[in-house]
Order: structure tokens, then C-alpha cells, then sequence
């Protein structure tokens, strides 16, 4: 079977192709994408991305549908973001999914955003049954799986992750291209000096709010007194808040007694991070999983994938449901795939 995903939840435009095959390969046919990026200094807004989702999106799918040598013909199902994310991205990207679903009469699969890193991840690395550090620009929370559903041990009460790193970078002026965090990585590699933050881990979950505030006060007296530079401030913000995370996540291994953590989300690919997470499961006699860019983007590949995992195991989307949310939590989803 062959699936096509459109991911659009954020500023990224992702339009993936997968095939299932009979002996249980997933092949990986196309995943392209295109990011919008706002100015430096700026944040990307909500009608500015959708208006470009709707612009490049049927490029977007031709030159994947090109590159996996597809028609609509061998298309056996339709897949798309559901949410969360954030509206207009959401809506944009499903209107497409839907008109694509009615013009072809291909049945259509809503997917959880979440699950779909999570399953991508899975299929990408191998990992059996690991703990999931789930971190974005929109998403933090530590997950592992139990009796058909992946259970939340501990989250982000306030700002995600990667929304504080993108926000710092704009309160620096750091370009949005490709990435705020990835510039933010590339800074702080240059940092010889560690600034005390708040560190901020309440039982499970975690707090980046008051980091951000922090920081931003330094950044404001002390780089304009010249103690410190732009590199210093990233390399501590990264330090702090990759601490917390780890902190988290061991705690959570702990619980439920596994030694897998995967790694999914735009920030999983920061090697910082994945560094100091290497760190910890090592003492702990236990393997850390992590992907590239490819796939720990958001990508229209691990839509497709999941959405065809959802529809072999009976769930399809009736059409007068396939409208977006922007809130859709990880627990809510009852996996019928996984034993």
C-alpha cells in the first residue's frame, strides 16, 4: 500500500510518500518539504504561514509525487496533519488533503502530529520499546507506552523547548535560516563562558518560561557591558534547559524501567542534546536513538507512514471529521497498531 502525506502544522510544508510492503518494508518513496522563514528578529505568524503553504503546496506535492515515480492512480490513501499546531498552517494543509481525497476517491486518515514523530522514529531507528523525548517548537514532553496508548510522564507547563530557543534567537537578532535553534547550536559551540539560570524541573514536568526572562535580562545589561558575549549566552541557555530534559527523561526511564530513549522533533537534532542524553543512558547501561534532519523536521513522511499504520488497522477518517485542532494531545489516540 502507498500513502501521501501532507505535514503543515508549522512553518514547514512537508509532502511525503511511503510504501508498505507485503513482507513488511516501509519504503520511503519522497519527502519533500519547504520552510517558510520570517526576518531576523521576527517570529513567523500564523496567516503569513499558511499563505505560504497555499502557495507552494501543489509544487510541493508534484515534485514529490515526480521523485517517487507515482500517480494517483497507485495512491491508496490520503493522509494529513491534524493537529496540533497552529490554526491556519492546519487548515491550509488539510484543505489540500481534502480536495486531493474527493478528486482522486481515496479514503483519508487525520493524523496526531506526535504520533507521527513518534512512529517515524520507531521505523526509522529500530527501537523496540523506548521512552520518548518529544521536543519542538510547539511540544515538550517525555512519553512512553503502555496498554494501547503513549502516557505523558512529564511535559512543558508553560513554553515549549524550542519556542524559547527561537525566541531567544530573536532577541539576538540570530537568522531564522534554516533555523533559529540551529543557529543557536552553531553559537553556542563558540561560548567559553556558563551564566547561572534558572533551573527549572517541577516533579516531572518543566518550565521555560522564567529561563527565557532570565536571560533575556542578561542579555540586555550584560552584553551591552560587554561581560559576555552572544555565544556565552547560548551555550548557557542550552546547557540549562538540555540539563532539565535529561533530568526528565532519566526520571521516566527509571519508572517504567526501560533503557531506549528515542529522540524525536525539530530539537532532537540539536547534537548537543543528543550528546548530553548519550551521556546519561550510557551510565545507564541502556542505547539512546536519535535521526537527522529528515526526519526529525517536520515531514510529510511521517504523516504518510502513520497514516497508513491507522488505516491497516481500521481507522479512516470520516470526511465530515477531517477538520484540524489545534489541541490534540499525544494520550488521546487509542494505538491499534502496537501490541
Amino acid at each position: 500500500m502507498i500513502a501521501i502525506g501532507f505535514e503543515g502544522s508549522a512553518n514547514k510544508l512537508g509532502v511525503g510518500i511511503i510504501e508498505h510492503t507485503e513482507d513488511g518494508q516501509v519504503k520511503i518513496l519522497a519527502n519533500i518539504r519547504d520552510t517558510y522563514n520570517a526576518p531576523p528578529g521576527e517570529g513567523f505568524l500564523p496567516r503569513d504561514t499558511a499563505e505560504h503553504h497555499r502557495r507552494v503546496v501543489l509544487d510541493v506535492t508534484k515534485k514529490a509525487m515526480k521523485t517517487a515515480n507515482v500517480t494517483s492512480k497507485d495512491i491508496d490513501i490520503i493522509a494529513y496533519t491534524k493537529g496540533p499546531g497552529i490554526g491556519g498552517p492546519l487548515v491550509s494543509t488539510a484543505v489540500v488533503a481534502r480536495t486531493l481525497s474527493l478528486l482522486w476517491n481515496k479514503p483519508i486518515v487525520g493524523v496526531n502530529h506526535c504520533i507521527g514523530h513518534i512512529e517515524m522514529g520507531r521505523e526509522v531507528t529500530k527501537a523496540t520499546n523506548p521512552v520518548v523525548l518529544y521536543v519542538s517548537g510547539g511540544n515538550t514532553q517525555v512519553i512512553a507506552y503502555s496498554e494501547k496508548k503513549y502516557r505523558i510522564f512529564g511535559e512543558t507547563i508553560d513554553i515549549a523547548v524550542g519556542n524559547c530557543l527561537d525566541r531567544f534567537a530573536r532577541i539576538i537578532k540570530l537568522s531564522n535560516d534554516p533555523s533559529p535553534g540551529y543557529n543557536i547550536e552553531q553559537e553556542a559551540k563558540k561560548g567559553k563562558k556558563y551564566l547561572e539560570l534558572p533551573y527549572s524541573v517541577k516533579g516531572m514536568d518543566v518550565s521555560f518560561s522564567g529561563i527565557l526572562s532570565s536571560i533575556e535580562t542578561l542579555a540586555k545589561n550584560q552584553l551591552k557591558n560587554g561581560e559576555c558575549t552572544p555565544a556565552d549566552l547560548c551555550f548557557s541557555l542550552q546547557e540549562t534547559v538540555f540539563a532539565m530534559l535529561v533530568e526528565t527523561t532519566e526520571r521516566t526511564m527509571a519508572h517504567v524501567d526501560s533503557n531506549e530513549v528515542l529522540i524525536v522533533g525539530g530539537v532532537g537534532c540539536n547534537l548537543r542534546l543528543q550528546e548530553m542524553m548519550q551521556s546519561m543512558v550510557e551510565q545507564r547501561g541502556g542505547k539512546l536513538f536519535a535521526t537527522d534532519d529528515r526526519f526529525c523536521i517536520d515531514n510529510g513522511a511521517m504523516i504518510a507512514h502513520t497514516g497508513l499504520l491507522m488505516y491497516k488497522h481500521g481507522s479512516e477518517t470520516p470526511f465530515e471529521e477531517t477538520y484540524c485542532t489545534q489541541r490534540y494531545r499525544t494520550d488521546e489516540i487509542i494505538t491499534t497498531w502496537r501490541d
